[in-house]
């Protein structure tokens, strides 16, 4: 569809999440976010969060913004991303506390910081058939875009994501509950678009993950195509899917990168607008496969690392964009983070900054290709330090 980036030229955006601000220590804890709008201690700092967490992008001179994700809770290494949906979900009755997930994997002990992180990962267990649920997305993204006059992207976890932080002791068929979260989230995701908000993104196919486990075979991959896209079905939206090899507690789960090469045939058959990958933390490693597999999609690139406390200087995301257009063509590229910047990882002032590195090392390279003033951001850190001290 491309309603929303198809004139921009080397559009600019983050992933998702950002840092919250330090006076915002309301949590949801698993309550409608529509009853507690109308709580005013919750409303005060929910509302005056998303409106200092969107001047900031806007400050930056990025094209495209979010809320950052303020309705998930402040919890051990990015938990909400996954609680949020399963708290609200019929069919789960209580949790683990072991997770099936990425928590088993081998080296995840005590005295590691995966370990603790993994220890607050309890998968809910599915007792029943699933239903949707109080996810309330459309009213979440409707609070965000009052705030802005720039797009604002709504992003969620993928369904078939979603299912490795469940217990089943109900389907007792992984594929079949797969299915039936894909259906909750098409439901939910038409919602959304039907309000009005023109770009969803969603997050986490889980394609590139399965290819690092043992036996993982192209009937597996063809199946998470197949689910993946069900949640996209009649969805009237420009679609964006984000990738990326992780991020808890902005920690690697993988400290040596890992490449895209065996799932990005698999990946580019998703029905999507967008899709985007992590290049900062491997220095585009993987750029080099968008000249051996087309595409007619955009290709989002991270050009900055979001484990990191380094701001990157402009000439170094703009080596990497460059990089890039060597193998995907200026109107088919957006720039953006590796991943979300998390709500406890990195401080706000680390991610405003890298946020400016995005957007000025964008400019030089649009500068480069002759593009027209319009197209060039001005990242002006003096309205971000006047709106944080207002």
């Amino acid at each position: 569809m491309l309603t929303v980036t198809r004139d921009m030229m080397l559009p600019t955006a983050i992933t998702g999440s950002y840092p919250r601000p330090l006076w915002f220590n309301a949590n949801l804890d698993g309550r409608s976010f529509k009853t507690m709008m109308g709580d005013s201690l919750f409303r005060e700092q929910y509302l005056d969060a998303v409106a200092a967490i969107i001047n900031a992008q806007e400050a930056a001179g990025l094209d495209i913004v979010t809320d950052g994700d303020s309705r998930f809770d402040l919890a051990v290494g990015g938990k909400s991303w996954f609680f949020y949906p399963i708290e609200r979900l019929t069919g789960i009755t209580g949790h683990r506390d072991t997770s099936p997930g990425w928590s088993q994997r081998p080296g995840i002990r005590p005295g590691k910081i995966l370990y603790e992180v993994a220890e607050a990962y309890q998968p809910g267990v599915v007792t029943g058939k699933l239903g949707r649920g109080p996810l309330e997305y459309a009213a979440i993204w409707q609070v965000a875009q009052r705030l802005s006059n720039k797009p604002v992207k709504f992003g969620a976890i993928a369904g078939p994501t979603l299912a490795s932080m469940l217990w089943d002791e109900h389907y007792r068929d992984d594929k079949a509950m797969i299915l039936d979260l894909c259906d909750i989230m098409n439901a939910e995701f038409k919602e959304l678009a039907a309000a009005g908000c023109r770009l969803i993104q969603v997050e986490e196919p889980r394609h590139h993950g399965m290819t690092m486990q043992p036996g993982c075979t192209d009937a597996d991959l063809e199946f998470q195509t197949e689910a993946f896209n069900r949640q996209l079905a009649g969805v009237d939206a420009e679609i964006w899917v984000h990738t990326c090899w992780g991020n808890p507690n902005q920690q690697r789960i993988y400290w040596d990168v890992p490449s895209y090469e065996r799932a990005l045939p698999h990946l580019l058959q998703l029905h999507c607008d967008v899709i985007t990958f992590e290049c900062a933390s491997s220095g585009g490693r993987d750029l080099p496969l968008f000249g051996k597999y087309k595409t007619d999609k955009k290709v989002g690139i991270g050009v900055v690392n979001h484990c990191n406390t380094v701001v990157e200087p402009a000439e170094h995301v703009a080596e990497l964009i460059r990089k890039a257009l060597q193998y995907i063509p200026p109107e088919r590229l957006v720039i953006t983070t590796d991943c979300g910047f998390g709500r406890e990882g990195l401080s706000r002032r680390i991610a405003y900054y890298k946020c400016v590195a995005l957007v000025e090392g964008t400019n030089l390279v649009r500068r480069e290709l002759g593009l027209p003033e319009a197209h060039i951001r001005a990242a002006d850190p003096r309205l971000y330090f006047a709106g944080a001290a207002g």
